[in-house]
């Protein structure tokens, strides 16, 4: 459940961009606790920074004015032990006044299942830890602040093949024409998606607005960007930015497009999306009215390359109008591949804010900040010169040297520029013609590069610009952002790590902590910090982790929201990391030490920590279970990390004691062996060989039980089906309540082993070789013209597929002994899915398919489970019978095709294609 109330003036950082929160009481608590006490909910350490808003509405995930919590079941904590200092992202901060945390006594708040505070399902009890409970905020997209970029016009553009900039372009010289892109045209939907433009636009070419249009004049640089009609600012400060890197910039917008050489009215660029570059090709038709340009625009009139950049970005996101209201992290986020960050500045404001961006500075790392919207203007102007509701960018700070007349040292000072690129700039301290510029050296003033231009870009004091400005925006670039030739200069590098994975329904999307049956199933990374921070006091390590979810806006107009998203963070041990995926009692007996703020509904969450070095396993996952997409997730840290998946191994292992210590095999001729052998014989006909039809027959009828219920007893007409069950199931045909024709020959073969309880009695008079057997066989199979083929039941697939596993001359049939080794198995597989149905609905729960065939001795990583909960998985979230039998029969058969091959048990095999193909096709 996502809770929002649209009249609660929510802290401006409630996207959870910035600080995320750390659990010190965690940090030093014992892996599993065997009788020690476990720690008490009021020193679970989640606080904020800010001392004002009450631990109700952040230390605990309660969303004030949203849901009230019941009183504390513990009553009044006169004495409870709290932390002294806030800890919103560090597990040491600044102190309180007064030693107030602002935290009141933890309460307890209904969670999903009927359990309550800490708990999430069954299973639950009194000496676990107690997990604070996550919240979700869910963010009204439309809400002007907090509106991502592209999130209304995407997914307008057509799905076809990847256009090739050479090839489109060399065919467009080779015909004499300039291109028109197809998959973008000069029409007004790729302006407007919401309403009709309300006059007449025309599109015309760079050559027909100027006379001589180059796509660079003199180079390009931060004053080439100037907004137009449309509400993109945050788009150009993100421009303005990337002018700043050549590296960078010439990425996004390569060096080969121009006016001149091979021009044949086509051009393209460059984005980060999810993890790789997309090159997005468009023609240069651009939008214009009486022959100007309405949208962005460079100071120089024959310039255009901003102009394109800014057409191939709505390209990217369906139209122009999707431009409208965004956010600047997320344009330099798909400009350089980096992880954002946002920070308050009003009431969270981090004490060493400077310091961070000082160290995003040294790492090239990208700025922007804003103010809050005037509600009744738009871009309202202050007294001070500020614009509201406009983004600006920050192109420099830097702690400059100042001489007084009564002292002399270092003012932090930081350069801001409007994209307007216009007069519209700062008048307070520190602006242009200020008189406190003359207060600095004249060599200092020229190492800053000052000058007094009209041209939208000013200094300020960072005491006025946490005063007057509302939030700040930083990109923190990925190590490849770092030039060789800025390395040299003594720009430093984040060390990243970064995985993709997938939320699958019944598998890996286990939603959050809440849900303590299922968060365990989600997605588990392992990251290991191996030093603090060079220049960290406490022996710390700075990390930022960042989760973001893939391919939701392109699919906004088909109905697909963001998902509410989030992430856990556990210390772990190597005793821990011993069993791989951790099970959900590590997850019970052991909270969080650091986490996001909160699960929302953005493209991407990302935090700030402060940790000491160690190990630590990182959960992303949806607020609640059963919610399906695919994530990216990057750590960045200032000391080195490495990163893997805590996921199993594929391969196999020991079959679980319950089913048997010991599955039993056929061996020398025995009494029993030659019953097996008659009953085979009946089963089989003259040819003395089972196809799959014969298989099917006897499979539906023997597993009737164990199928879903349908109109048609599985496969039997109705006739047959009541005949039978009259006979069998009135106490006079023998008591054969036990599963058919197949638990017999189960029965007989594991005689005398754990197995043979699951079966049931074998066959009457003991079902020995002199008893009833083969009497009841021949009076239980069905003629072939009986069977419907194509009704419930056992598929075609799945008794092919049987056939086909122990099909080793590919005869389509199998002979006693092959037959006999797939009695063997489904026995076992029979008894694995009787284990985990235990309401007995002929079905699992997908989320039990890992541990079920574990218990059969197959271990399977995330993606493969994946894949087989996509390919045999119900709606509901649940495997049939027969179902989970086709799993373990492809299952089995890949791995015995693979293991053939890897003969020197190298975990590698060698196949030529046409080898391949038929192993995969007939299996």
């Amino acid at each position: 459940m996502s809770y929002f109330n649209e009249n609660y003036n929510y802290p401006r950082n409630w996207h959870a961009n910035g600080f995320g929160w750390v659990n010190p009481a965690a940090l030093s608590q014992p892996a599993y606790p065997a009788s020690v006490q476990m720690p008490t909910p009021e020193s679970s350490g989640y606080s904020s920074w800010n001392p004002t808003i009450s631990g109700q509405s952040l230390s605990y995930g309660f969303a004030p004015g949203v849901i009230q919590p019941p009183s504390s079941p513990w009553g009044p904590q006169t004495n409870a032990p709290s932390l002294p200092y806030p800890t919103m992202g560090f597990t040491g901060g600044m102190p309180v006044p007064g030693g107030d945390t602002g935290m009141p006594p933890l309460a307890m708040m209904p969670m999903p299942g009927g359990s309550s505070y800490g708990g999430g399902g069954d299973g639950e009890d009194a000496a676990q830890t107690q997990e604070i409970p996550f919240q979700s905020v869910s963010i009204p997209i439309a809400e002007g602040m907090f509106s991502s970029l592209g999130e209304k016009g995407s997914g307008f553009r057509t799905r076809t093949d990847v256009q090739d900039f050479y090839v489109l372009r060399n065919q467009c010289l080779e015909n004499g024409t300039l291109f028109e892109d197809p998959e973008f045209q000069a029409v007004s939907s790729s302006l407007m998606f919401s309403r009709r433009p309300d006059r007449h636009y025309e599109w015309l070419r760079p050559h027909e607005i100027s006379d001589s249009p180059e796509f660079f004049v003199e180079g390009f640089s931060r004053f080439d960007v100037q907004q137009g009609e449309l509400g993109d600012c945050w788009l150009l400060a993100a421009c303005a930015n990337l002018t700043q890197d050549q590296k960078m910039f010439l990425r996004v917008v390569p060096e080969d497009n121009s006016f001149e050489d091979e021009y044949a009215g086509i051009f393209h660029f460059r984005f980060w999306q999810y993890g790789r570059w997309v090159d997005v090709v468009i023609d240069d038709r651009l939008p214009t009215y009486r022959g100007e340009l309405i949208y962005m625009r460079s100071s120089e009139k024959n310039e255009f390359w901003s102009a394109l950049l800014e057409k191939a970005y709505a390209k990217l996101h369906g139209s122009y109008e999707a431009l409208k209201g965004g956010t600047t992290c997320e344009a330099m986020e798909d400009f350089t591949g980096g992880v954002t960050e946002m920070y308050d500045l009003k009431d969270q404001t981090p004490p060493n804010l400077f310091q961070i961006c000082e160290k995003g500075f040294q790492r090239n790392s990208m700025f922007a900040c804003s103010i809050e919207p005037d509600p009744h203007v738009t871009e309202a102007e202050t007294r001070e010169g500020l614009i509201r509701g406009h983004a600006y960018s920050i192109t420099k700070i830097q702690m400059v040297d100042i001489v007084t007349p009564t002292t002399s040292g270092k003012i932090p000072l930081i350069r801001l520029r409007n994209p307007w690129g216009n007069e519209a700039e700062w008048n307070g301290a520190w602006s242009d013609q200020s008189a406190e510029w003359r207060f600095i050296p004249d060599d200092q003033k020229e190492e800053l590069g000052l000058n007094f231009d009209s041209d939208g870009e000013f200094w300020m004091s960072y005491r006025d610009f946490t005063r007057y400005f509302d939030r700040i925006e930083i990109c923190n670039l990925s190590p490849d952002s770092l030039s060789e030739e800025q390395a040299n200069r003594g720009k430093l590098r984040w060390e990243m790590s970064t995985f993709e994975g997938e939320w699958a329904v019944g598998s890996t999307a286990g939603g959050c902590r809440n849900y303590l049956q299922t968060f365990w199933h989600n997605p588990q990374y392992v990251v290991h910090l191996e030093d603090p921070d060079e220049d960290d006091d406490e022996g710390k390590c700075t990390v930022i982790i960042a989760l973001m979810q893939k391919n939701r806006r392109s699919r906004r107009n088909m109905g697909v929201d963001c998902l509410t998203i989030g992430f856990a963070v556990y210390r772990v041990t190597e005793r821990d990391l011993a069993q791989k995926p951790l099970k959900m009692n590590f997850f019970k007996y052991n909270a969080s030490v650091a986490r996001s703020p909160a699960f929302i509904n953005l493209r991407e969450v990302s935090c700030r920590f402060k940790l000491p070095p160690g190990d630590y396993l990182i959960v992303p996952s949806t607020f609640e279970p059963n919610e399906e997409g695919e994530f990216l997730i990057r750590v960045f840290s200032e000391s080195k990390n490495t990163m893997e998946e805590n996921d199993e191994e594929v391969g196999v292992g020991d079959i679980d004691d319950r089913i048997a210590p010991d599955v039993p095999s056929p061996s020398q001729p025995s009494p029993q062996r030659q019953a097996m052998e008659r009953l085979f014989l009946d089963v089989a006909g003259a040819d003395g060989e089972v196809d799959w039809v014969e298989l099917k027959r006897i499979l539906d009828h023997s597993f009737r039980d164990d199928l879903p219920k349908s109109s048609s007893v599985n496969g039997l007409n109705k006739t047959y089906a009541s005949q039978q069950n009259a006979t069998n199931y009135d106490g006079e045909g023998g008591g054969d309540a036990g599963g058919g024709l197949l638990a017999q020959l189960c029965g007989l073969f594991c005689k005398d082993t754990p197995l043979a309880e699951v079966f049931g009695p074998a066959a009457p008079n003991g079902g020995g070789p002199q008893g009833d057997t083969n009497g009841n066989l021949q009076s239980q199979i069905v003629p072939i013209q009986n069977v419907d083929q194509g009704s419930t039941g056992f598929s075609k697939d799945v008794c092919r597929s049987m056939v086909a596993m122990l099909d080793t001359d590919q005869s389509g049939k199998l002979g006693f002994d092959e037959f006999q080794t797939l009695l063997t198995d489904i026995a076992k597989w029979k008894a694995v899915f009787k284990l985990y149905d235990q309401d007995q609905t002929g079905r699992l729960s997908a989320f039990e398919l890992r541990q079920a065939l574990n218990s059969a001795g197959y271990h399977l990583n995330n993606r493969i489970l994946n894949g087989l909960v996509h390919r045999y998985g119900s709606r509901d979230g649940s495997i049939a019978f027969d179902d989970f039998i086709m799993c373990a029969v492809k299952i089995k058969t890949m791995i015995d095709i693979f293991r053939e091959r890897d003969t020197e048990g190298t975990n590698m095999a060698t196949f030529s294609m046409d080898e391949w193909v038929e192993k995969t096709l007939y299996s």
